[in-house]
């Protein structure tokens, strides 16, 4: 017995060291930054390089690119630029993807064609017209949400999006003005449908922003995320914003890492953004666990102003 009791106490001293280390020594998730100063530089090409660097398999897949498309002004940028979603399809189309589509489904006007010809899409992407699925319009199904953290027990998805090899997330960074940033994550609010969920999606919100996008990030594991950093927005976005250059792409695998080395790059606190904290809550990720590719926070940091009621979410100026 004694044998016994000495054997089982090595054994469960040995699980707990080993559950230990396994705390201490958290997984990396890459990020990667990457200057661009234009439109017109090489994106296409930048963007290749970080899709290597992350040893993205996109040979024989179907990839479905989801820009931010809300609303369009000539006066800002409210929009993920077309130019760069026309990068990101040749990029992807260089490492032997079977299929690049595009596809978004605005939550604020119904007539998704008449605004992407008006934001340029038409000129800057080709044969725009024949490779886009308007996500309002397309057919659903019924997908369970399993542990919710927002009120719904279930979401109306597209078909485009749910079958496709690997959903490609092409954000704006931009400022929120109820969620502080929009990114990776919050653009997967344009895969719910409007002939659903009406516009501007307003059962999301009753349900919980932060919550919902959340619940969003978990439906869609098989994702890359790209966020259009050269021209972003500042002040009292997603729309309503003015013009901020940055100069950066940022990508990676994992949305909430991408999502909170944009928010530093923001100079906002990605541990006060909802979003990041539930997602911190459930896995035990944290954003400390990301390992930068590329350019360093320091070195591209660009403070984005915020609204009054969101100075809160400022970054410390020694973190």
């Amino acid at each position: 017995m004694q044998e016994i009791s000495r054997r089982y106490f090595f054994l469960g001293s040995l699980a707990l060291g080993l559950s230990c280390t396994r705390t201490v020594q958290r997984r990396k998730t890459r990020v990667s930054v990457v200057r661009a100063s234009s439109y017109s530089s090489d994106l296409a090409g930048l963007i290749r390089r970080i899709l290597i660097e992350h040893q993205v398999d996109a040979a024989g897949k179907r990839v479905l690119l989801k820009p931010n498309l809300v609303e369009f002004s000539s006066q800002t940028p409210i929009n993920t630029n077309p130019i760069f979603v026309a990068a990101a399809q040749e990029a992807f189309k260089a490492l032997g993807a079977s299929e690049v589509r595009i596809a978004e489904g605005p939550g604020h006007r119904r007539m998704t064609l008449d605004m992407a010809s008006a934001a340029g899409f038409f000129e800057a992407v080709p044969r725009f017209e024949h490779n886009f699925t308007d996500l309002n319009l397309d057919e659903v199904s019924e997908v369970r949400l399993n542990r919710p953290f927002s009120s719904l027990s279930k979401l109306y998805l597209p078909h485009t999006a749910l079958g496709c090899d690997l959903l490609v997330s092409l954000a704006k960074m931009k400022t929120h003005h109820w969620t502080g940033a929009t990114l990776s994550m919050k653009n997967l609010f344009g895969l719910v449908p409007g002939s659903i969920y009406g516009w501007p999606k307003n059962p999301l919100h009753w349900a919980g922003i932060d919550e919902c996008v959340a619940d969003l990030h978990y439906l869609f594991p098989r994702q890359f995320n790209l966020v259009d950093g050269i021209e972003g927005m500042e002040g009292n976005g997603p729309i309503m914003g003015t013009s901020k250059m940055a100069g950066v792409i940022v990508g990676g695998t994992h949305a909430p890492s991408v999502d909170a080395t944009c928010c530093r790059i923001m100079q906002i606190d990605s541990q006060k953004i909802g979003y990041l904290k539930l997602i911190e809550q459930r896995s035990g990720w944290q954003p400390g666990s990301i390992e930068q590719v590329g350019e360093s926070i320091s070195a591209v940091k660009t403070r984005f102003a915020l609204i009054p009621d969101l100075e809160h979410l400022r970054l410390r100026a020694d973190a």
